[in-house]
């Protein structure tokens, strides 16, 4: 085996975790497979070769069978049969309609990565976002009092920055633009150093706590942060989820918040996630008859999920909205120039 088999077996890895994250599967299964990445980056070709040709991958620590057999498949020069039936659902986009202003989006300005509750460096995110023919990504993991998802203090996000600059420097043309994902609290403040979110690109605010607060209070904790000219775009703006037990959407007066929006130049974010589907159509209807900008947006916690952006499109056209008014269709200068203008 030559070094090209270890290459074609770390492809088929990360191919296979791409693929599962793609169609929502269980977290379990997507470690797996990248776990098994790690071990096998870090064999040399010979050890690989060995593991394979005495049939031992099994014995190391994070390889189970069903990852050895993808391994020995790939490393060998054959397809890896848990692969086809993979690439077979890949070839149907995860949702239809909006096909053509899903071919318009230039971008996606809110994604995670393992700085904070993302699954996966920064560059490999990047890297993804550049091969489904991105042009940029904003880079918003989360700001400090969200500690179940390692929001990142002040100190991390400047060290942050600087990460974000070597990375540019690598994947140039495509550039990733500097953000967070700040949260609003309960008095429409901000969840972060108002200089340093002056010095970010992009910056989406959003709701993670006290979700059911009364309506007239939700309204003018939305209205406050919408008004601050740090912000950029409004994330998840009712916080529901959708999928298992659910949850319900925050209650608030969606026209006075969506007027402050389209009066501040804030975008109104259309959250991909399939168990967000945010803001509900009624709303997003709402949004787009008030003149909203709006932003689609992946969240993406994980390289897969990157590819989600035609859940937010095909609810984005039945909704009526128009690329022209949609940021990510923008270029990345486009878009910094907005969000500095604001600012």
């Amino acid at each position: 085996m030559t070094a090209s088999g270890r290459t074609a077996a770390l492809a088929a890895l990360r191919r296979i975790a791409f693929l599962l994250e793609r169609e929502g599967a269980e977290t379990h299964r997507v470690r797996a497979f990248r776990g098994a990445a790690a071990v096998l980056d870090g064999l040399s070709d010979a050890a690989l070769a060995e593991r394979v040709a005495t049939g031992t991958l099994g014995d190391l620590p994070g390889i189970g069978p069903v990852t050895a057999r993808v391994v020995a498949e790939a490393a060998t020069g054959r397809r890896p049969g848990y692969l086809e039936p993979l690439e077979e659902a890949a070839r149907r986009p995860v949702a239809t309609g909006g096909e053509a202003l899903r071919a318009a989006l230039r971008g996606d300005l809110h994604v995670h990565s393992d700085w904070s509750d993302g699954g996966s460096p920064v560059a490999e995110m990047a890297r993804t976002a550049q091969a489904l023919g991105h042009e940029y990504v904003a880079l918003t993991d989360h700001s400090p009092r969200l500690r179940v998802a390692r929001g990142l203090t002040a100190e991390r996000l400047r060290e942050q920055l600087d990460l974000v600059r070597r990375v540019n420097v690598e994947l140039a043309p495509f550039r990733i633009l500097t953000g967070i994902e700040v949260d609003i609290l309960p008095d429409g403040s901000l969840d972060q150093d108002a200089d340093l979110l002056a010095e970010l690109d992009v910056v989406v605010a959003s709701v993670h706590s006290v979700l059911r607060m009364p309506a007239p209070e939700m309204t003018r904790r939305l209205v406050t942060a919408v008004a601050n000219p740090n912000v950029d775009v409004l994330g998840h703006c009712t916080g529901r989820l959708v999928v298992g037990r659910g949850r319900a959407p925050s209650q608030f007066d969606a026209e006075l918040v969506f007027a402050a929006c389209r009066r501040f130049d804030v975008a109104v974010e259309v959250n991909c996630r399939p168990e967000r589907l945010d803001p509900p159509r009624a709303l997003l209807r709402l949004a787009v008859g008030a003149g909203c900008l709006l932003a689609i947006d992946t969240d993406a916690h994980a390289p897969g999920q990157l590819d989600w952006l035609p859940y937010g499109c095909a609810r984005a056209v039945e909704c009526g909205a128009e690329p022209t008014a949609v940021v990510t269709t923008w270029p990345a200068d486009q878009v910094r120039a907005w969000a500095s203008r604001r600012a």
